[in-house]
């Protein structure tokens, strides 16, 4: 074999072998999921082995790009588990859309290492906690979905920092506290966000939404509220000045009789 045959040679067997981050993002990402359905068969170690052939993926649910795994579209698979913080390792991953699944726990903060990452879609599922500020590191972030979860806490002002971002929803969550003005009144040709975008989140207020007119209790409502125990305060008091003085003055006038009793009479 001459040598250009043992360079295509050499060539093959690199290009046949799996990045070794790729392969310990899915392993751990496989162990993290519970299938039920079984929709994830050919997941197998053998697989993770050998994802990809330049852009031809061996895996459901994955894009590969020059042998790396360039996306993972896992929507609505009835998956649960949880997120592996291992994602991270698939360092060259442009989207990731796990969406309407039944995911719990939190969101991990190792996915700031994915830095190459454009779309991140986890929407629809049950995780918790709060949305990690260490997002606002994977600055070519086009999209950020994550509505309907149970995520807490307030939102990272960090992520603002996104200039990139022309999608944020992160309606329908338990999230509270202030919307970031770098969010919610955006400026200059940065891509703002409507109200639909903050919706659904009791205890999270300021603009775009609409005042908190009905979440709890109005300006005027505890204005009124001042002004009625102030009323209330002001009558039992007076009520209670009023009831001094007759004692005091029952008093006095029983007082009065007991002296007038014991002066001698002229």
């Amino acid at each position: 074999m001459g040598i250009w045959g043992q360079l295509l040679a050499a060539l093959l067997v690199f290009s046949a072998a799996a990045d070794p981050n790729d392969e310990q993002c899915l392993s751990h990402l496989s162990q993290s999921l519970e299938d039920p359905f079984k929709n994830l068969q050919n997941w197998t170690k053998e697989t993770f082995a050998n994802p990809c052939q330049g852009f031809t993926s061996f895996l459901q649910g994955a894009t590969c790009n020059n042998g790396r795994i360039y996306k993972l579209a896992l929507a609505n698979l009835a998956l649960k588990g949880t997120i592996s913080p291992f994602l991270s390792n698939c360092t060259n991953l442009q989207a990731l859309d796990i969406s309407s699944n039944q995911l719990t726990g939190p969101i991990p903060p190792d996915l700031q290492y994915l830095v190459n990452l454009a779309v991140l879609n986890l929407s629809a599922n049950h995780l918790s906690g709060p949305i990690p500020q260490q997002l606002a590191l994977c600055a070519y972030l086009n999209v950020i979905d994550l509505h309907d979860n149970q995520l807490s806490g307030p939102i990272p002002q960090q992520l603002g920092l996104l200039v990139r971002l022309s999608v944020f929803d992160v309606s329908n969550n338990k999230l509270s506290g202030p919307i970031p003005t770098s969010l919610g009144n955006r400026s200059g040709n940065l891509p703002r966000f409507n109200a639909s975008s903050f919706e659904g989140n009791k205890g999270l207020y300021g603009w775009p939404l609409a005042p908190m007119k009905s979440r709890g209790l109005s300006v005027l409502a505890i204005v009124g509220i001042g002004l009625g125990s102030g009323l209330v305060s002001l009558i039992l008091s007076f009520t209670a000045v009023c009831i001094w003085l007759k004692i005091t003055e029952q008093k006095l006038a029983n007082d009065e009789g007991k002296i007038s009793q014991l002066m001698p009479d002229y």
